[in-house]
């Protein structure tokens, strides 16, 4: 039964190599298993006709029975149409084609019955359905239909090569008509049978030919358990075999370093969440295996603090640490936090990036092989070759989300014994989204901010207001603060009328003109030098303004900048808008985010703006992000290694059955961690088949 699924799709009856072709192209359609799993995003209920006399434009998708009374060629050029008159005993609607007018007047006889299925539209008072579906009511018996109609997702290539959702849905048809025995099942019968399952072949048949309600809900629960079953089953076995597969260095000592940091340097007193998190890290640390975390925290939330007080065990028990962020800004950032929060400890820190001279380098170099620096701070130049360790310990990787998987395992390879491994986030993900993409690594989070620190005000004009914003401006650097100004883009783009940094600058120049005011400007083209001066007129306080780009999303802390104005904000995702507005907020007093936008909105962007108004809870607006956007576009999913392609299930919404598979899995792995028994054979053999051939990137996170 694999064998056939696993058919060239162009062997299957109505395809031939042309189709096949634009099916893969378009779609990834290459196999009959592809064309199999390849659901509908929605049924229409084919179960109603309705006559000509009660149609009206306003109603969605009708179906309806008569006869086509004659064909008729309207219009020249590009405004050439075919037109029909479409009759039943209560009436005539129109019907209408731009394209293919050839074809449907040799296709379809005049005055035969037919079924038309479309949307009805008005134009010249007169009800017409253009494009309308039609159906022969004789050869609608003898092939595979349901009671619900399946919409299927299509592109304007495929439709211009007559593939549209029912040229789909007969191909479904065709491929169940083509199958000689049933679909072989890929879960137990003892797991189908203890949580009530549909069989496979029923599920999938149910998911393209529904008849009812009810049926096609158990055939999609049937479906979305399986898919995100094996997910959580896959990741947890592979949680489990790292465990038993790799020890840990073993920090058995809370010694000198720790303590003197604790009682002299510690800069606040630490949050409950801090304290419960480094309870679960020392845990981590003692317990003999290799630690996998990933720690999530709101931006400002202390997750520096809380890395440092790790690295500073691992010092304490003879090793060496690393911190590897995505950007220079970010590292320098990590490094000039560190040395503050250490100053008077005898630690040697060092900072390794592309713009570090080649006589620093060497000397990197030899302080790292010989185990005298204990702390690296450094961006991608950490996973050189020429970056030897004497005996790194533990490796935390900062925004983990924007490396490469192959990136990360270069740190893990720097020594013969794996390191500890701390992930961090400053992008809140959304629970069902860390089960799915971190669900082989154990979670903590920072959930609460420290001390002092008040909720940034966020408020929203358009562009017709931008005098009021201005004024509110001024105000804020009289009185001694500080302002950024982002933007999405460098140079205006012909396609996207958004404001654009350069015009930006032009425009802020004039109306906070110098020496009264000192603007400093910093985007990703810059080189590293240039950029650096800019930073520092902003953070040393010289400048008033900085206007940027997304360049200063993470990794740029001035308490004294308390005005956040995001440009074009409709341009931005939550996350995004999210993570810029973290930017203030980090001194004693009230800060604000202010979000501009065009006078005109879509309702999307409108949502967006709503949500990030009446939210500082970075999880909750990961979890709206989820729900508008889907776990795809969600920043971070898409990252090489990690991304997942879920055909039928959808994180935004099926949240509580990954909630219950996962425990489901968890019982089965608790009770037979290697799925030996023999009523879990068909588990391990579909795990097989469902994992990539590829490198056990397990190890590293």
């Amino acid at each position: 039964m694999t064998d056939i699924l696993d058919t060239e799709i162009k062997f299957l009856t109505g395809v031939g190599p042309r189709r096949s072709e634009l099916l893969s192209k378009e779609l990834g359609i290459k196999t009959f298993s592809d064309m199999l799993y390849y659901f509908p995003y929605k049924y229409i209920d084919r179960t109603k006709f309705y006559r000509v006399s009660e149609l009206t434009p306003d109603m969605p998708h009708v179906q309806v029975r008569g006869i086509i009374e004659g064909f008729q060629t309207e219009g020249g050029g590009r405004n050439k149409r075919l037109t029909a008159s479409f009759r039943d005993d209560t009436g005539s609607i129109k019907l209408v084609w731009f394209k293919g007018l050839k074809w449907i007047v040799d296709s379809y006889k005049i005055n035969k019955e037919y079924i038309i299925f479309g949307k009805p539209g008005l134009f010249n008072e007169i009800i017409n359905i253009v494009h309308p579906e039609i159906e022969d009511p004789d050869k609608l018996e003898k092939r595979i239909s349901s009671n619900l109609q399946s919409q299927y997702s299509t592109t304007e290539r495929l439709k211009n090569n007559y593939i549209s959702s029912k040229t789909i849905n007969k191909l479904q048809g065709n491929l169940f008509n083509q199958l000689k025995t049933r679909i072989k099942d890929t879960l137990p019968l003892w797991l189908r049978t203890k949580y009530k399952l549909m069989e496979l072949h029923d599920a999938l048949f149910i998911s393209h030919f529904a008849n009812e309600n009810k049926d096609l809900e158990r055939a999609l629960f049937r479906l979305k358990f399986e898919e995100l079953f094996y997910i959580q089953l896959s990741l947890l076995s592979l949680k489990i075999n790292r465990g038993n597969r790799f020890k840990g260095h073993v920090f058995s000592v809370v010694g000198d370093k720790f303590n003197d940091f604790y009682s002299r340097n510690l800069p606040f007193k630490l949050t409950a969440a801090q304290k419960r998190v480094m309870k679960e890290i020392r845990r981590d640390l003692g317990s003999g295996k290799q630690m996998n975390r990933l720690l999530q925290g709101d931006v400002g939330s202390g997750k520096t603090l809380v890395a440092l007080m790790s690295m500073l065990i691992a010092i304490d028990n003879g090793f060496q640490t690393c911190i590897m962020a995505p950007t220079e800004i970010l590292t320098i950032q990590h490094y000039n936090t560190i040395t503050g929060f250490l100053r008077g400890i005898d630690i040697e820190v060092c900072l390794l990036t592309g713009s570090t001279k080649k006589s620093e380098r060497d000397y990197i170099a030899i302080g790292l092989r010989d185990g005298t620096i204990k702390i690296i701070i450094g961006t991608h130049a950490l996973i050189e070759e020429t970056v030897q360790f004497k005996n790194l310990g533990l490796a935390i990787i900062d925004e983990q989300h924007r490396f490469g998987v192959a990136q990360r395992a270069s740190i893990w390879k720097k020594d013969r014994n794996p390191p500890h491994v701390l992930v961090m986030t400053a992008t809140p993900i959304p629970r069902t989204l860390a089960m799915t993409l971190y669900g082989d690594l154990d979670v903590s989070v920072i959930d609460e901010l420290p001390p002092g620190r008040k909720p940034v005000r966020t408020l929203h004009f358009t562009d017709s207001a931008r005098l009021k914003v201005f004024a509110f401006i001024r105000e804020q650097i009289k009185a001694g603060q500080q302002v950024y100004i982002v933007y999405p883009l460098i140079k205006e783009s012909e396609k996207m009328d958004y404001k654009d940094l350069e015009d930006g600058v032009e425009a802020i120049t004039r109306a906070f003109p110098p020496p009264q005011y000192v603007i400093s400007v910093v985007h990703g083209r810059m080189k590293s030098k240039d950029k650096d001066i800019s930073m520092k007129l902003f953070t040393s306080g010289q400048a008033n303004i900085l206007i940027a780009t997304t360049v200063i999303e993470v990794g740029v802390d001035v308490p004294n900048a308390s005005v956040m104005i995001i440009e074009s904000s409709e341009r931005f995702g939550l996350s995004q808008l999210h993570q810029l507005r973290g930017r203030v907020g980090r001194g004693a007093k009230q800060s604000y985010c202010v979000l501009m936008s065009a006078d005109k909105l879509s309702n999307e962007a409108r949502k967006r703006i709503e949500i990030i108004i009446s939210s500082n809870d970075g999880f909750e607006i990961a979890e709206a992000d989820l729900r508008l956007r889907g776990p795809g576009d969600i920043e971070g999913t898409k990252q090489s290694g990690i991304g997942f392609d879920l055909k039928i299930a959808n994180l935004g919404k099926d949240g509580q059955i990954l909630e219950y598979v996962r425990k489901i899995a968890e019982d089965i792995l608790n009770d037979d961690p290697l799925l030996q028994k023999e009523n879990n054979i068909i588990l391990k053999e579909q795990m097989k088949k469902l994992r990539k051939p590829e490198y056990d990137w397990s190890k590293i996170s």
